[in-house]
């Protein structure tokens, strides 16, 4: 029988567990299916737990509709009727200016104005910014096709002011990178294409805002900042969905947890593709495992660490790929004791604002059932690629730090309900400028290696959705390199 290794039990990995399964199922054609976890638990970024009849989110909450991968997958699952959208009265972001939070100007979607008014009413430019803002459409096109930043193609088509007080908080919230060095088309693509294509950000916004129809707002209101009404989550977490997969995948196959692999290497048999040696555990020796393919589910550095003796120039671009790390700290409170009246999804904070702190999303709001009525549900983000000292401090000192910040900001008081720290260490990929290249590059190499896959959030998105493509497409690719083995082999 052939047999298939998934190394990581996050997202990706149980993607790609599934979707073999489903494949071997279809094709009645068996497959030894398994995946090996290092850690204790399953689900990576998607962490749920019950605290104080609250339901917290440690890591990502929710995912994006516009792109298929997560939903198809809910749906293949008997999920669909789970999913919950973003509460319509709170589909607004809010930014920091000068130490109070204030409304993304209405139809400002992450990086182009559609309507005119909310900016030049918007406390948050000054007039020489509003000026500089409303002069986008005449910016000419953009001749060069090199990668450009960010943080470059802001400022050359909207000016310093939209760059430092609005996109580079916006776009941090997604990525937790440096603006300056993050690669837009690696990234945010369509931004090009609307450049390109209408010769004018404004311009494009406007003709999508008026082909996009009536606003769904039940306050009369279009959304602004990220597209709140493109994102959904399940009704009681997102454990959910790895809780589904999980039950699918130990069905059908094998699910090792605790079982650190240190490396891969080509077997010894010829029936099998690689071998799988195992860490040392207390009290037993290293251990080795043959299996006809395997896929790697894991951080590009993680996965660069196991093939380096395998293939060393492959590993070596792997490395290449940067990374930020995060924490999330999940607060409980009393409305009563919160100043602010949360009327959004959420809040951004620039760089230029000098806070510890990098957002605030508003939990309970954006999503109905996190919390009791009367209370609420803040996670605040921390560190990334511009603050990364801010992780050497403990938990406690980060609670601390968010109490500080929250009670300036948002007028909170008191002591919360609970504070919860979730760390992310070198979770967040950075598309860096020239990312597309370096892509270019793994994958010819990885093209050698007709039964080894690479997949995770690494490579062409960072999402949820980006991830179960990622792992889908790893299985796919793996499922048909064995069926042409065994066709080769008939013959």
């Amino acid at each position: 029988m052939e047999s298939v290794a998934i190394i990581g039990g996050g997202i990706t990995g149980l993607a790609a567990a599934h979707r073999l399964i489903e494949l071997s199922a279809a094709a009645e054609r068996p497959i030894r299916v398994a995946l090996f976890e290092a850690g204790s638990r399953l689900g990576g970024v998607l962490h749920t737990e019950r605290i104080n009849d609250c339901l917290v989110e440690l890591g990502s909450d929710s995912f994006i509709t516009n792109k298929p991968g997560a939903i198809e997958l809910c749906r293949r699952l008997g999920l669909e009727d789970r999913l919950i959208s973003t509460d319509p009265k709170y589909r607004q972001a809010l930014v920091l200016r000068k130490g109070k939070p204030v409304a993304v100007p209405e139809g400002f979607m992450l990086m182009a104005p559609a309507k005119i008014w909310p900016i030049l009413s918007s406390p948050i430019f000054s007039p020489i910014g509003k000026l500089r803002l409303g002069l986008e459409s005449w910016i000419p096109r953009r001749a060069s096709e090199d990668d450009e930043s960010v943080a470059a193609f802001v400022r050359r088509r909207l000016g310093n002011e939209a760059l430092d007080r609005l996109v580079q908080p916006l776009v941090a919230g997604i990525y937790t990178s440096d603006p300056e060095k993050l690669s837009l088309r690696a990234t945010l693509p369509r931004f090009i294409e609307m450049e390109q294509r209408h010769g004018s950000l404004t311009r494009a916004a406007r003709r999508g805002l008026s082909d996009s129809g009536p606003s769904n707002n039940t306050n009369g209101t279009r959304e602004s900042g990220a597209r709140y009404g493109l994102f959904v989550a399940l009704r009681d977490g997102m454990s959910e969905l790895v809780d589904a997969l999980v039950d699918r995948i130990r069905g059908s196959g094998e699910v090792h947890l605790d079982a650190p692999v240190a490396s891969v290497l080509c077997s010894s048999s010829p029936d099998e593709g690689y071998s799988l040696s195992f860490a040392a555990k207390p009290g037993s020796s290293t251990h080795t495992t043959s299996f006809s393919a395997v896929i790697l589910a894991l951080p590009a550095d993680r996965a660069a660490n196991l093939i380096w003796p395998l293939d060393s120039t492959l590993a070596g671009s792997l490395s290449e790929i940067q990374y930020a790390s995060s924490a999330i700290v999940c607060t409980g409170h009393s409305l009563g004791d919160v100043a602010h009246p949360l009327n959004g999804s959420g809040l951004v904070i620039p760089a230029a604002e000098h806070r510890r702190i990098l957002s605030v999303s508003f939990a309970s709001r954006k999503f109905a059932g996190r919390a009791p009525d009367g209370e609420v549900v803040l996670r605040t983000f921390m560190g990334g690629a511009l603050q990364p000292e801010i992780l050497d401090h403990t938990d406690e000192q980060l609670i601390e730090i968010v109490k500080t910040e929250l009670g300036q900001i948002l007028g909170v008081r008191g002591e919360p309900r609970f504070a919860v720290v979730s760390r992310h260490n070198r979770a967040m990929p950075q598309y860096h400028v020239g990312h597309l290249d370096r892509l270019r590059h793994i994958e010819q190499r990885a093209s050698e290696h007709s039964r080894l896959a690479l997949a995770g959030n690494a490579y062409t998105g960072v999402g949820i959705p980006d991830c179960v493509t990622s792992g889908e497409k790893a299985a796919d690719r793996i499922f048909n390199s064995l069926a042409c083995r065994q066709t080769v082999e008939r013959c």
